[in-house]
């Protein structure tokens, strides 16, 4: 599958997520509070937001600086954050490979949970730094390798098939975030918990999420019930004593400044 047709078929799978996505956005709420401290106090800054979805942090830079864009891929996505977001934001359908702004035109670009669906990523991160002035920030979180991992081996027990999406391990990114024109401030990398009734609640979320894409898949469509009850059955061995399912997602999180010509 070429680069291009996979982050389309990203977007289309997040579009059709967009009227479920808030209600289910805990893992995205929560990196997105926690990158808050890294950003700039001075309010007459131009903000990008790359990967905006729904637009809910869009809308908190919104309250804090003078001018704020929301790019997605998403068509969907956008529909509904110009539908119910603040009405000042400038909403901009593209894809992060090729963003439609002017070099050294943006202050501050923030990404919560996006550039992990970005292959290669060193070209998204050439276009942030493409648009950012002198100075100028790239705040950001990701997921790393061993994000779902009690997933990833409850499903290794059933068969050798991709069912859960590979991240990029944190050794691979570093190198990325420094640079001739770049210096990475600082960082922080944890490992989130969340809690589930079960594992097709697990699996409801992530479809919610639009986050049920995996590309490099063989076996097309929904697993067999035989499967899925196989590998429910192995995931039972991360239960908590407390009958709860958790799911482990691995959150890289950092700033960047983009360093002067």
């Amino acid at each position: 599958m070429s680069e291009k047709t996979n982050r389309f078929k990203i977007a289309k799978s997040f579009g059709s997520a967009s009227s479920s996505y808030d209600t289910s956005a805990r893992l995205q709420r929560y990196c997105g509070k926690h990158l808050m401290p890294w950003l700039p106090n001075r309010n007459d800054l131009t903000a990008l937001d790359l990967g905006a979805g729904t637009g809910f942090f869009t809308e908190l830079l919104a309250s804090r600086y003078q001018q704020v864009i929301g790019l997605d891929i998403s068509k969907k996505m956008l529909n509904y954050a110009k539908d119910n977001r603040d009405n000042t934001i400038y909403w901009l359908e593209a894809d992060a490979y090729k963003i439609p702004l002017q070099d050294k035109s943006i202050d501050l670009v923030y990404s919560n949970l996006m550039i992990q669906w970005c292959d290669p990523l060193d070209l998204v991160l050439d276009e942030v730094m493409r648009v950012l002035k002198p100075g100028g920030l790239f705040v950001f979180s990701t997921l790393i390798d061993g994000t779902l991992f009690e997933l990833k081996s409850a499903w290794a027990q059933v068969d050798n098939d991709q069912h859960v999406i590979d991240f990029k391990p944190e050794c691979e990114i570093r190198p990325l975030l420094s640079g001739p024109d770049r210096k990475l401030l600082d960082t922080k990398q944890q490992d989130v918990i969340l809690e589930y009734e079960n594992v097709l609640h697990l699996a409801h979320e992530l479809k919610s999420l639009g986050a049920n894409h995996v590309p490099k898949k063989r076996a097309k469509g929904l697993a067999g019930k035989d499967k899925w009850q196989r590998m429910t059955k192995s995931y039972q061995d991360f239960i908590e004593p407390s009958g709860i399912y958790p799911a482990t997602y691995k959150a890289f999180s950092g700033v960047v400044v983009k360093l002067s010509d």
